[in-house]
């Protein structure tokens, strides 16, 4: 079995930039940041809004991808860490608010209570399934989603604060009273009437002193909300893939990549599966807490309708559609899996394509369809997705058969091959 995995390092390793990568990607930057501007100054708001939408998919992906993609766990209730961080920055935030007297301040201090809060409850789940692994796995973790839902969407911190306030033992009943202060207000969602999400600092002052005109190509520009969250959820993604990368290129992340390809082996060399699952899914749980935070602020509400089983197909399919492991190929599955639907309804509803209501709904209704024929032909046609990393390419496409038949083989094959007179094997 030689050359084969050394081949597939050495294609990797010498991978360099060419001018035509380095064309690709500033003209990538150009439209992250000059698109929004030019959509904003014509008066076009809601592409800055999907712009903004797709960047959230993009940072749930990139959380995910460290679960599927480096360590190869199937993860069907990642929305479940989506969730814990927007209710906990959302009812975080409300305490923060009413200790510091500074609600502009609220979302940058309730960014890492929310990544801890997600991240914690990654290791809670990961804890118990340590020695689970695909079918079985993915069962549990889509199990794990739904609980999340349901306590959330049936308020089960009010009730269980209720009962013990209602012991009217004084230490029982003080913790009653903080189990109600993290009251998550049911399927009505959060804040609570009355009450609003503060918004962050600098966006008053932003909108009301960023603002210039062009007649001659009638541009009038004003800094609007979708913008200042498009920016920040873009500066998110940013953080997200540097720490990423560095991820890949650690001890760590080669653990991952080993623990993905073969557990058993992976163990045999040394590498701690526990802790490496564990890393997993605990930092794939805070980078969705990220997200979960962001997107509460970013909508200024939450309920338990955006947490459902199939946002965490969604956020699965933008992984798959795209490319495990690849960050190039999370947000073309995000603009793909989110970003055509969403731009469709959007473009509809502002009058710039003329469409019946009954057709739009059409298309919300029958994009799962097309989300499923379209993983059926990627499976058929390219397993890898769309842009795949260059190892996991490798792997599922060698240069020619040999190499396929020799990642193929089991080990009794390898053995038996290696003991035939004249092989000069020892077995």
């Amino acid at each position: 079995m030689s050359g084969s995995k050394m081949d597939i390092r050495t294609t990797v390793s010498t991978a360099k930039m060419t001018p035509r990568k380095i064309a690709l990607y500033v003209l990538v930057v150009i439209g992250v940041v000059v698109l929004p501007l030019i959509f904003t100054g014509y008066g076009q708001l809601f592409a800055v809004r999907i712009m903004a939408v797709i960047g959230l998919y993009v940072l749930l992906a990139l959380g995910l991808n460290i679960v599927v993609g480096y360590a190869g766990l199937l993860d069907l209730g990642y929305i479940a860490f989506y969730a814990m961080g927007a209710y906990g920055g959302v009812l975080f935030g409300d305490i923060i608010t009413k200790i510091t007297h500074a609600p502009g301040l609220t979302f940058y201090l309730t960014l890492p209570i929310a990544a801890l809060v997600a991240a914690a409850t990654g290791i809670a789940l990961g804890t118990p399934v340590l020695r689970l692994r695909g079918d079985y796995l993915a069962i549990v973790t889509l199990g794990f989603g739904e609980i999340v839902r349901i306590l959330i969407t049936n308020d089960a911190t009010k009730d269980i604060g209720t009962w013990l306030v209602g012991t009217g033992i004084p230490v029982i009943t003080g913790l009653g009273q903080v189990f109600l202060a993290f009251s998550t207000n049911g399927a009505a969602g959060l804040p609570t009437a009355g009450e609003i999400i503060p918004a962050p600092l600098p966006l008053a002052w932003l909108k009301d002193n960023v603002r210039f005109q062009i007649p001659a190509i009638d541009y009038n520009f004003v800094f609007t909300d979708n913008l200042f969250w498009y920016t920040i959820i873009v500066l998110l993604c940013c953080l997200t893939i540097f720490v990423v990368l560095r991820l890949d290129d650690s001890r760590l992340g080669r653990s991952w990549i080993a623990m993905r390809e073969d557990e058993v082996a992976a163990s045999s060399v040394g590498i701690n599966i526990t802790v490496a699952k564990l890393w997993a899914f605990s930092l794939g749980a805070m980078w969705g807490g990220i997200a979960g935070v962001t997107f509460a602020n970013f909508q200024g509400f939450v309920s338990p309708e955006s947490f459902t089983f199939l946002e965490s197909v969604f956020v699965v399919c933008v992984i798959v559609i795209g490319g495990m492991g690849s960050i190039p190929g999370v947000i073309v599955g995000a603009i793909i899996i989110q970003g055509i639907p969403e731009a469709i309804r959007g473009l509809a509803s502002s009058g710039i394509v003329k469409l019946e209501p009954t057709t739009v709904a059409l298309i919300g209704n029958y994009r799962f369809l097309v989300f499923g024929l379209l993983l059926v032909i990627m499976m058929a046609w390219r397993p890898q997705g769309f842009i795949p990393a260059k190892r996991r390419a490798m792997e599922l496409a060698p240069d020619n058969e040999d190499i396929l038949g020799e990642e193929n083989q089991t080990l009794y094959d390898a053995m038996q091959d290696d003991s035939t007179p004249g092989s000069g094997g020892n077995f």
